[in-house]
């Protein structure tokens, strides 16, 4: 039975459709981030436009009254970032990211967000410096944390004052040769820390940076934060009261290629001793068997406290994510610990983030459930006893701010909404502030009457029933049937979550016309660890054979869904189960696949960068001599002679996680067979497709040929020949 998330209410037949156009289109709303009285957030919004093919971004304020957006007077093309500055109702510290001084350099202001005429310059920066993080001392000087590249000597990279190399050469010694979609250099990140004293009014002629990773000793890999591609500056913080610095950085003595594994260093601000690591080798944490990946350490207003999530295992990226807390004080010229506890092992869900409660006696986290990301409080005296209470609703938790009061500004999303601005309070009042669905008109259609859940049953031997997103087309009418839109997430850990999608919206797809159904299969997160786990050395069966449970269910009880000229797609790991259905039974009951930088020979696996993920996943490495091994097991090539549905390809050349080799020998397999099939292929992007003139391409050649195998309409005459 399908549970909606809104009342079901009859849907007008004039409703609009949300087209691709529409979609790229559409306001981007960013977190809020609200000041310290709690009365003003501040947020960025990005908007594309396909006349003038240019972006236009402004900090906006976001008014905690009254939910009235107004524009700040900042523009977001010069203002890289702003933070609240500490003492202040209003006041601002921002890096502006140009510098009349030095090319490729920043600036530092200082102002108030409700003045933006009024702003001061206090420091030029020689580098392009981010990640702003700022502390005001007892005795009122500012301390703040920015990263950069740096040199190998510790002093920060700017590529604009960089002397140029007279080769193109890449010279390699090491298996980590290339990251995501960048080739490595012999620079790497670091936090770097800067005082600006109030006896100058904050200003500083000739600011002195220190790079706060100098004196770290490694033996396999240097240190560096932000930990690429996708750290930033929750990677690393700054104690309330300036005195005291925490970070992490990758493992030092093992290889990133082979092991996931980081620590959380802690270092005195005035750099009278190096930072050591607090959870690393012979650590409490590591004796009481914690030795993963570690995340977002972050202070307690207080400063007497450091809480960070952190895995077990070492070289597996989706072990379940647990919260612990440790004592912090500041003793001479080193940073003592006491009091480590674990805070939720009895938790089966992962924790996200870390926002520490006014008082410092609890810690507000997100955890995804159920598709859903959600908010919750932890207390720090560890008296969890199961999973904490949610404090959220039926829409998923971009971020949250935490006000005076102890209150959340929350920013969320849905399937039926892109942003969505709320207060919950402690007793669960919810205040609505702002939602996109009554702002942005090609969102007027939306709601949550058009998305619901199903459940089904899962492969033998796991006693949990498997869920699937349902989502109807706008002008959905139960008296039509509409064919089916099969979407199978990748990760593998990973979800088809309840929240608006940047690159795959549900809802886009089921503006053309179809029956969204998104199952959360073997592998999913948000479920509990054991479905995630489910997967490992099993990547062709369990979640194959939840997928087709999801797939008869769908057709033997959704009377109003056309399974006949139905089409399934997945990107990453859902590319490769595209491709493994390919040749399997179920391939056969689809009019068309699309696959979007998926693998396609398990063989060619080691073509990645991320040796830990495969290795993990495939239980060993490519070299071994096993003939039942995953990699031969679940190698989609292994069932070429099944291969006859016709198939759009994806596969973009920056994607060196999975090279694009593998997509055009998928191409090449399903040419030399006969079977329809095209190849797209993107030279500047890398695992996703975010320009916006490349996704409209995209959307519109991916509809176009699902839209001619599915419902017959013309297939165009875009693609390159001979």
């Amino acid at each position: 039975m399908a549970r909606f998330f809104g009342a079901a209410a009859a849907l007008a037949a004039t409703a609009s459709a949300l087209t691709p156009e529409q979609f790229l289109s559409l306001p981007k709303r960013g977190v809020a981030s609200a000041n310290p009285a709690g009365t003003v957030a501040v947020f960025t919004t990005s908007q594309y436009s396909f006349e003038t093919h240019k972006s236009k971004a402004v900090w906006q304020l976001l008014d905690l009254n009254t939910g009235n957006i107004t524009d700040s007077g900042f523009s977001a093309s010069d203002v890289n970032e702003i933070a609240w500055l500490p003492g202040t109702e209003t006041g601002i510290i921002y890096i502006n990211g140009t510098n009349d001084e030095v090319p490729g350099g920043v600036t530092l202001w200082i102002g108030d967000i409700l003045r933006p005429s009024e702003s001061k310059l206090v420091a030029s920066l020689d580098a392009p410096f981010n990640g702003l993080k700022v502390a005001k001392t007892p005795s009122g000087d500012l301390h703040y944390l920015v990263n950069t590249l740096a040199y190998p000597n510790g002093t920060a990279y700017n590529p604009e004052t960089a002397v140029t190399a007279r080769t193109t050469a890449r010279f390699y010694e090491n298996i980590y040769t290339r990251h995501w979609d960048t080739w490595l250099t012999k620079q790497r990140y670091a936090v770097f820390g800067g005082s600006l004293p109030s006896n100058s009014s904050y200003s500083v002629t000739k600011p002195v940076l220190r790079n706060l990773l100098q004196g770290v000793n490694y033996t396999v890999t240097r240190p560096e934060t932000p930990v690429q591609p996708f750290g930033g500056s929750g990677d690393y913080d700054i104690s309330p009261d300036g005195s005291t610095y925490a970070f992490l950085t990758k493992a030092t003595h093992l290889s990133k290629a082979n092991f996931t594994a980081s620590y959380i260093y802690l270092g005195p601000f005035d750099g009278s001793a190096p930072a050591v690591a607090i959870n690393g080798p012979d650590s409490e944490a590591a004796k009481a068997g914690h030795e993963g990946a570690s995340s977002v350490p972050t202070f307690s207003p207080d400063s007497s406290k450091l809480a960070y999530v952190q895995q077990d295992e070492d070289f597996y990226e989706s072990d379940r994510l647990q919260l612990y807390v440790v004592d912090v004080k500041l003793e001479g010229s080193s940073v003592a610990t006491s009091n480590w506890k674990a805070l939720t092992a009895t938790w089966d869900r992962w924790v996200e983030s870390v926002q520490w409660a006014p008082d410092s006696k609890s810690i507000f986290t997100t955890g995804e459930d159920h598709a859903l990301e959600k908010a919750y409080n932890i207390p720090i005296d560890g008296t969890l006893g199961g999973a904490p209470k949610n404090l959220t609703g039926l829409t998923s938790v971009a971020g949250v701010s935490v006000l005076p009061d102890s209150s959340l500004l929350v920013s969320a999303s849905a399937i039926w909404t892109s942003r969505d601005y709320y207060i919950v309070s402690a007793n669960g009042t919810k205040k609505d502030l702002f939602s996109s669905t009554t702002t942005d008109k090609a969102l007027a259609s939306l709601g949550p009457h058009l998305v619901s859940e199903i459940y089904t049953p899962s492969s033998p031997g796991f006693d949990q029933e498997i869920q699937s997103i349902v989502t109807l087309p706008s002008n959905f009418s139960s008296n039509k049937t509409y064919p089916l839109a099969f979407i199978i997430h990748g990760g593998p850990q990973g979800s088809n979550p309840i929240g608006w999608g940047s690159r795959w919206n549900t809802q886009v797809w089921a503006d053309q016309g179809y029956v969204v159904v998104a199952p959360n299969p073997a592998g999913s997160t948000g479920f509990g660890q054991e479905l995630t786990d489910r997967i490992q050395g099993n990547w062709g069966s369990y979640p194959y054979e939840d997928l087709v449970l999801a797939w008869n269910y769908v057709k033997e009880n959704l009377s109003y869904v056309d399974t006949d000229n139905g089409i399934a797609a997945g990107a990453s790991y859902g590319g490769y189960m595209t491709n493994w259905i390919q040749g399997q039974p179920l391939g056969r009951e689809f009019k068309a696949l699309v696959t979007h930088d998926g693998i396609s020979n398990t063989l060619g696996a080691y073509g990645t960068e991320e040796l830990w993920f495969i290795d993990h996943d495939y239980n060993g490495t490519v070299t071994t001599t096993d003939p039942n091994s995953a990699y031969t097991k679940w190698n989609p090539f292994n069932h070429i002679a099944n291969f006859s549905t016709p198939q759009f390809i994806i596969h973009n050349s920056l994607d060196y996680r999975l090279p694009e080799s593998d997509g055009l020998a998928l191409f090449n397999v399903l040419q030399i067979k006969g079977v329809p099939s095209r190849f797209l292929n993107f030279p500047d992007e890398n695992h996703w497709v975010l320009n916006p003139e490349n996704s409209f391409f995209w959307h519109t050649e991916i509809f176009n040929w699902i839209n001619h195998y599915s419902k017959g309409t013309p297939l165009d005459s875009e693609p390159i020949g001979e």
